[in-house]
């Protein structure tokens, strides 16, 4: 979201100092009544009894007799079943929406429709010579789109299964989810996409459904490598014309693999069943109590689809009948489909969030009159939400915060933080500046998207809030960095309807994170707070999530590095509030002081790393050993700091057997890396 407007200027400005009396007299006289919390904020969940001390959701009753949520209708426990209950709720509501262009209004597609569709899809999919049933695995590749929905939609409907592909993963890790998950079938959004999918395409892969148009040379190329390519409206037709009877799945079926992105070596393939999903989405909604999507509701879709959050967050409208309405693709105009599609729910990552936060207080920051007027909404705000109101119509709303919310739409009533941490200070800004409840949630793909989620009127930030009603939570020892379950820290463990069935034709990578009781280990460390909220402080291997939600193996990044003849040591380091990873270098003495002679630069080593010279010489070449090593590009350094004194045991930076301390590291070059950060903001 890059278009936001002063929030405050001119006459406005000058109201802010001179009406400062007339403005709290009139905030105080229209402040509205709080709202009760859903539960008992100073303890949010329930321990179980043993010497585990498992803890459980308080919104549902079975759970202290270890029984989880799977559905919250009957009628409804699968992801077919869902979204049939969700069209009768809309009475045939509109379902699905997008615009032509930036330019035009939103167009919709309503239920009966959508259901249709995906029925001529799911029997053009037979047509083609899948069988029904969860051996047929069909691949879509595709920015989120009405397509992709009625793709999914069709999968379900003849009980086959989804594989996401996506565009980080890259070409050879698509090949091989193509290859190990046996597609022979891929939906494809556009020519660029097939074009990619061709590049490495397996034998197995046969056929590509293509949404948009695609080239000639395109279709040249597919055909000398035996694939063959139909649009997504010449499979509609087939299937409509043969009319296949449906073969709705069972909830135990598998109902899509989520390959992640991974840490080393080829991604893996998370196995979820339609229950596992269904009772992910059904706890969320089970939490979010009187304020959970109806079937009035909105949503923007603009995170992408092949993740579970947003997976969980649409299947959750459809199940009550809401409308979801699809970013046109490019994210510098993401306000712009919002204020067109004017949506009441909003899924959010802390990257889109910090973006917000970041502008408004760089304006702030040009004006005395704006700090006052932001400190003085930011505190009254803050003031209101302590006490269970939430609200967008107070005076400063309409003074100060009236630009942020019509930037989300003006209509935005609950959003749903996920997929990395996000700030404090950040959250607590949104709450006030959107007006609305935002509830923040800690998750992994092997869980189906949530464990944890917050509850309306825990205004707190910095936790993920207490377990939700499909699932359990426990920690567990982790000795080796001193975090011990009975200090109430440990490894996070996770137990219910919403944990995964295993890695796709990996038992031993499934083995390694669950155990022989059910529990997944998540490699999270975390610890209860003392009104039972989980916060996370920790990861147990040295892997750190990055703010838009990629995984980062430092070791891995390291190693390449290392290949550089100008680097002696290395230290990687990334956090989960940034969206990019830096590195402290000792470099080479000899290697660099030859360098500098030849290119007649003097002074010692110390003077060396002060030059900038030096510096872009190393960067330059590391990035180029890692291009070559084929690392990602958020897994590529953006800057670093030479440092002359080597990583040792005597200066407690290295362990005895010479492997980096990375907490020691972390906090020795603490002042260089925070510099870092902030001349990349």
């Amino acid at each position: 979201m890059e278009q936001y407007l002063d929030y405050i200027g001119g006459p406005a400005g000058a109201l802010a100092l001179t009406g400062a009396a007339a403005a709290s007299a009139y905030y105080l006289a229209s402040r509205p009544t709080p709202r009760a919390p859903l539960v008992d904020l100073v303890d949010q969940s329930t321990t179980l009894p043993g010497p585990d001390m498992v803890r459980v959701s308080k919104f549902y009753k079975e759970a202290r007799e270890g029984k989880f949520v799977s559905c919250l209708h009957s009628d409804a426990r699968t992801l077919y079943d869902t979204f049939r209950r969700g069209a009768k709720e809309s009475n045939n509501g509109p379902c699905l929406g997008w615009r032509e262009t930036p330019t035009k209004p939103y167009q919709w597609l309503h239920y009966n429709e959508t259901l249709l569709r995906a029925k001529n899809l799911g029997s053009g999919l037979v047509t083609l010579g899948l069988a029904p049933g969860v051996k047929s695995f069909v691949g879509i590749y595709s920015v989120n789109c009405p397509e992709w929905v009625l793709t999914e939609q069709a999968v379900y409907a003849y009980s086959m299964v989804l594989v996401p592909l996506y565009d980080t993963l890259g070409p050879d890790a698509t090949a091989f989810i193509i290859k190990e998950a046996e597609i022979s079938v891929v939906v494809c959004e556009d020519d660029a996409k097939a074009n990619l999918l061709l590049e490495k395409a397996p034998r197995c892969l046969k056929k590509i459904v293509t949404i948009k148009p695609v080239q000639t040379p395109t279709a040249a190329k597919a055909k000398a490598r035996f694939v063959d390519i139909l649009s997504l409206d010449e499979l509609e037709r087939m299937g409509a014309a043969k009319g296949h009877p449906e073969v709705p799945p069972s909830k135990d079926d598998l109902c899509t693999i989520c390959y992640t992105s991974g840490t080393t070596g080829n991604p893996k393939g998370v196995m979820l069943t339609h229950e596992n999903v269904v009772a992910s989405m059904s706890a969320v909604m089970m939490q979010m109590g009187d304020q959970r999507p109806n079937s009035s509701d909105v949503l923007i879709s603009y995170l992408p689809l092949a993740h579970m959050l947003e997976r969980c967050c649409q299947n959750a409208m459809y199940s009550v009948g809401g409308a979801v309405g699809f970013f046109t693709g490019d994210m510098h105009r993401l306000t712009d489909d919002f204020k067109a599609l004017r949506p009441t729910v909003m899924p959010a990552v802390p990257r889109v969030l910090n973006r917000i936060y970041d502008k408004v207080m760089a304006e702030a920051a040009n004006s005395f009159v704006k700090r006052l007027t932001l400190s003085l909404a930011l505190s009254a705000k803050e003031s209101e939400i302590r006490r269970g109101i939430l609200r967008n119509n107070s005076f400063w709303d309409v003074l100060v915060f009236r630009k942020v919310q019509d930037a989300l739409g003006g209509r935005v009533r609950l959003m749903v933080v996920g997929s990395a941490p996000i700030s404090g200070s950040v959250l607590s800004f949104i709450r006030c500046a959107a007006g609305c409840l935002v509830m923040e949630g800690y998750g992994q793909t092997e869980c189906t998207a949530p464990i944890t989620l917050t509850v309306q009127g825990d205004h707190v930030p910095e936790h993920v809030g207490p377990p939700v009603a499909c699932c359990c939570v426990k920690l567990v020892d982790v000795p080796e960095m001193e975090y011990m379950a009975a200090n109430g820290q440990g490894e996070v463990c996770v137990k219910g309807t919403n944990v995964f069935q295993g890695y796709f034709k990996n038992p031993e990578q499934t083995a390694e994170v669950k155990d022989s009781q059910g529990w997944h280990h998540t490699g999270d460390i975390g610890m209860w707070l003392p009104n039972g909220t989980l916060k996370i402080i920790d990861r147990k291997k040295h892997i750190f999530k990055l703010a838009q939600g990629e995984y980062i193996v430092p070791d891995k990044i390291e190693m390449v590095y290392a290949r550089s003849q100008y680097v002696h040591q290395v230290f990687v380091h990334g956090e989960s509030l940034k969206s990019c990873v830096v590195a402290v270098v000792v470099p080479d003495v000899d290697v660099i002081k030859c360098w500098a002679t030849e290119h007649n630069i003097p002074g010692t080593l110390s003077v060396l790393c002060n030059n900038s010279q030096v510096k872009q010489l190393i960067l330059d070449d590391m990035l180029a050993w890692g291009k070559e090593a084929g690392l990602k590009y958020y897994e590529q350094v953006k800057d670093i700091y030479l440092h002359p004194d080597p990583f040792s045991v005597q200066n407690h930076l290295l362990t005895p057997t010479l492997k980096s301390k990375r907490p020691q590291l972390k906090a020795y070059f603490k002042p260089q890396i925070e510099d870092m950060y902030v001349k990349l903001a």
